[in-house]
Parts: structure tokens; C-alpha cells; sequence
């Protein structure tokens, strides 16, 4: 691990300097655990990697946090692990680092009043959004991360697997969610991120979440699930059922839903464009005249964080490479009536595809 975090670090500098920027600034979040292994809380008090093109690194703790990040991948790398005091300044410290810089690149998610406090330290640099620099990295993955991805989506495959266990008539969507979250720590996560049960109507909100709403006999019931693994590594995958025998009209609006995802499952290969993928399923929407009711992107790029580049979507003409993972995630929701939503996490492989997700992906009939 150690050697794959080196050759981020020398692959995030040259990605640096061919962007222009003389140095980035890395936060608590997924960048910074990507670059050095430390998944580090993001604190009132600063955690930052100073990382300049060609000078050494520097991961700058509080000092109190010293001993986890020496613990994680950070303590074996080329940097030096410089613990502040609680009466210094640590963003004065991390200025002083880049003497001279000019233009720096700065987290995407790094707090607002850290954001500020660096444009007040350093006022002769101009400061931007390190994302683009990141993304060019992260959003292709090597064969051990396809690994990782490979075995989060194993584990809640296997919660699926599980769902005739909870899922029935009489039962409220609250009650399913609870045993889903339970099931997906037990199934090899550390943390249970989202857990959507939608029946009846509230499958035609794709982000409802749980509710007291009793599930009856015959509704169709989105179920869409994720968390992370200890590895960092996120899963999310969504399946639809059905409490008992629901209505022809949602059937035949199913099939051409399953007929839209395949589509674009086989529709993924390098060197076409992300937004050609989004297509693929919403033509087959569209001529099933349920193009109206597809109102979201088909996909989201995955990894250390559920959603991260390549985004799916109308507008992304970014062409896909080897190793860039993503949902293909196409619905329909018709207000008040119903919904439906199927999902797998896909790599780009060096000549196609591989869905990471290996449940069945036609509709499901629950017991009553």
C-alpha cells in the first residue's frame, strides 16, 4: 500500500504542475486519504497536507492527533509529520511552507473559514479548486481499488440477497431500514451511509428515505442501499420489488426500465463519452414514453466517496477510461402513483465493461 501511496503523491504533483499550481493544500476527506492513508476528522483545529510541486511534503496535525496519523498510511511515506502546539498558528505555518507560491490549489471541501483564513495568509497566491487535479487521479482506479470496489459490492449484494427476510406487507418502511442498516454492517461495512425503503407513492421520490408508511400488499418498493467498507471503499446499489403481485401497467413500465439499464451497461467502453452512457438508457426510456418521468442523471462516479467523478450525465463529454467505476442507475417516478429504480456499480475495463453488482436485476415479487 505504502508504494501505491508514493506514486499518488509523485502523480499528484505532476498533475499539479501541468494544472499551474506551485503546491496543493489537502484537508480531512477523501483527497487527503487517497494521497496519504490517513483518514484524518475533520477539526476546528487544522489538518492539512502541504504538498508542493518539487519541495518536500509536509502533513500538518494538531499534535494531539500525531500518533493516528504516524499510525496510518501517512507514517511510512516521504513526508514529514510536523505536529503543531495549540498556541501555534497553524495556517501561518502552512503559508510559510510555500514561500513565493503563486497560485496554489486548495480542497474542495475544505471548510469555509479554513478557506479564508489561507486567502488572508497568503494574499499574493492565487487560490483554486484543487478538485480538477484530484478528479484526474481518483476517477481512474487501479486493479486494487477495482478490488476494494469488487468486494463493497459483494457485501451488499449479499444484503439484497437478505431482503425476503424484512421486507412484506404489514411492516412499516422504518422497520425494513432498521434490519437493512443492521445487515449492512454484518454483511463487512463499517458504516451504514443511506438506506432508501420507498413503497407505493414514495418510490416516486428517488431521495425519500424511511418512513412510517405500512408497506401494503401489491406495491412496488425501491430499495436503495450503500455504506463503506473499513478500506474506505463505498457500495450503493439499488433494487426494486414488489409486495405481492403489482399492477400490469408498472410491469411493462419495469421492463422498459430493465431494458434501459442493460442498454447502458452494454453501452460502456473506453473511449466513449459519459454522457453517450446517460443516453443509452434515456432513449430506451423515452420510446417507452416514460422519457418525463427519468429525471436524474443515469450515474455517479464511486470510490472513497459515493459520489465523485465521472457524473453521467447529459453535458459530460468526458471519454471513459480503464479503471473509471460508476452506477448506472436509470428510473422512473410518477408522482403520487409509484417508482422504480435499478442500479449496479460498472468499471471500464481495457475493452468494455464489468458490473461490480451481481444480483438479479429483474422485478422481484415479495411474499405477502
Amino acid at each position: 500500500m505504502t508504494a501505491d501511496l508514493d506514486d499518488r503523491l509523485v502523480r499528484a504533483r505532476a498533475a499539479a504542475a501541468a494544472a499551474g499550481l506551485d503546491a496543493l493544500l489537502i484537508t480531512p476527506g477523501a483527497g487527503l486519504r487517497y494521497l496519504t492513508g490517513y483518514d484524518a476528522k475533520p477539526l476546528e483545529r487544522l489538518t492539512c497536507l502541504v504538498l508542493p510541486v518539487e519541495e518536500t511534503a509536509t502533513l500538518l496535525v494538531p499534535a494531539l492527533e500525531r500518533p493516528a496519523a504516524l499510525a496510518s498510511g501517512a507514517g511510512s511515506l516521504a513526508l514529514d509529520v510536523h505536529a503543531w502546539q495549540e498556541t501555534d498558528d497553524a495556517v501561518a505555518l502552512a503559508a510559510g511552507l510555500l514561500p513565493g507560491a503563486r497560485r496554489v490549489g486548495l480542497d474542495d471541501h475544505m471548510w469555509a473559514e479554513k478557506a479564508l483564513r489561507f486567502r488572508a495568509a497568503m494574499p499574493a497566491a492565487e487560490q483554486v479548486a484543487a478538485g480538477p487535479v484530484l478528479s484526474s487521479l481518483r476517477s481512474r482506479k487501479s486493479a486494487d481499488e477495482v478490488g476494494l470496489l469488487r468486494e463493497a459490492a459483494a457485501a451488499i449484494d449479499r444484503v439484497h440477497g437478505r431482503m425476503g427476510e424484512w421486507l412484506r406487507a404489514g411492516r412499516t418502511e422504518a422497520e425494513v431500514g432498521r434490519d437493512i442498516a443492521a445487515a449492512i454492517l454484518a454483511e463487512g461495512h463499517v458504516s451504514a451511509d443511506f438506506v432508501i425503503v420507498a413503497s407505493g407513492p414514495n418510490g416516486a421520490s428517488p431521495h425519500h428515505e424511511t418512513s412510517d408508511r405500512v408497506i401494503a400488499d401489491g406495491d412496488p418498493v425501491v430499495v436503495d442501499i450503500g455504506g463503506t467498507t473499513a478500506a474506505g471503499y463505498c457500495s450503493d446499489s439499488t433494487r426494486t420489488y414488489a409486495v405481492g403481485r403489482p399492477s400490469d401497467e408498472f410491469r411493462t413500465a419495469y421492463d422498459a426500465l430493465l431494458a434501459a439499464q442493460e442498454a447502458a451497461v452494454a453501452h460502456v467502453r473506453p473511449g466513449v463519452t459519459a454522457e453517450s452512457v446517460d443516453a443509452a438508457a434515456r432513449d430506451v426510456l423515452v420510446a417507452a414514453g416514460l422519457g418525463e418521468y427519468f429525471i436524474h442523471r443515469t450515474g455517479h462516479g464511486i470510490g472513497l466517496e459515493t459520489h465523485e467523478d465521472p457524473y453521467i450525465v447529459a453535458g459530460n463529454t468526458t471519454p471513459l477510461e480503464p479503471g473509471m467505476a460508476f452506477s448506472v442507475e436509470p428510473g422512473f417516478y410518477l408522482a403520487g402513483r409509484y417508482g422504480a429504480r435499478i442500479e449496479d456499480i460498472v468499471v471500464t475495463t481495457d475493452d468494455g465493461v464489468e458490473a461490480l453488482n451481481r444480483r438479479p436485476r429483474a422485478l422481484m415479487i415479495m411474499d405477502t
